[in-house]
């Protein structure tokens, strides 16, 4: 009977230990993984997704969001480091998901094995994701178009054309969707906080703790950052898109938690 229980102890054990935590090195290996696409080689250093996955706290064989994914750069590192037992979700809208079509076209090419990724197309913000399914959401520099403001020029100057997306009914969505212990990562282009909210916006950018009391707001624990992707040289008056500061913007990594119930 010692016996037994002893062997049952340890095939417990072994099954606790079959999942493995997903740190620096694990993502670096993913990195280095043959086949990925030379733009998303690229990017690795203005990203440095070795500083920015791990904030996941995911483990192998883990689901994970990838939301307003575009071309896919982190999914594909998101599906290659949760494994074939894990599974990635590329998230788009209809905008996001012409913006990212080129990515898309190469990244899915019937030639290669991008790993387990399931494409999920929804409209607007709604994001029609299971409750308590994942175990961890991303969003990358992708939050601040939830306040920009679509606007038209009238003649004289530029005028509102719409209302900014119901962030409260997205982050309620993410909330909903995480399991309890679920990480939210959100990346995003620094504000400057002595600016007007719409001003920043129509740089496309948050400030930082704006964003943060926000997310706070929904329900979420802050739980760390890391500064791998800030830029002092950034002054943040410019347009993200402007070429003088395209890529290399100031931003931040915030990761929150929902609480374990």
């Amino acid at each position: 009977m010692r016996k037994l229980i002893l062997l049952i102890c340890s095939l417990i054990v072994s099954s606790q230990s079959f999942a493995t935590v997903i740190d620096e090195a694990a993502v670096l290996a993913a990195m280095h993984k043959e086949g990925r696409l030379e733009n998303d080689i690229e990017r690795d250093q203005r990203s440095k997704p070795e500083a920015v996955i791990p904030l996941l706290n995911l483990e192998t064989g883990d689901r994970v969001v990838d939301i307003f994914a575009g071309g896919g750069y982190y999914t594909e590192l998101l599906a290659t480091v949760v494994g074939e037992d894990g599974e990635a979700i590329l998230h788009n809208n209809n905008g996001f998901e012409q913006w990212g079509v080129n990515g898309l076209t190469d990244r899915f090419n019937r030639e290669r094995d991008p790993g387990n990724i399931v494409r999920h197309l929804r409209s607007g913000i709604n994001l029609d994701l299971e409750e308590n399914s994942l175990d961890g959401a991303i969003v990358v520099m992708a939050y601040h178009d939830l306040y920009v403001v679509p606007k038209r020029y009238n003649g004289e100057e530029y005028v509102p054309v719409g209302n900014p997306a119901n962030t409260q009914y997205f982050l309620q969505q993410v909330y909903d969707a995480l399991k309890p212990g679920g990480r939210f990562v959100v990346v995003d282009h620094v504000g400057d906080e002595s600016m007007e909210h719409d001003i920043v916006a129509d740089l496309h950018r948050i400030k930082e703790n704006f964003a943060r009391r926000e997310i706070e707001a929904a329900g979420f624990r802050f739980v760390g950052a890391t500064d791998a992707l800030r830029n002092p040289q950034d002054d943040r008056s410019m347009i993200v898109f402007d070429l003088d500061v395209q890529g290399k913007t100031d931003r931040f990594v915030f990761a929150f938690e929902k609480p374990s119930i």
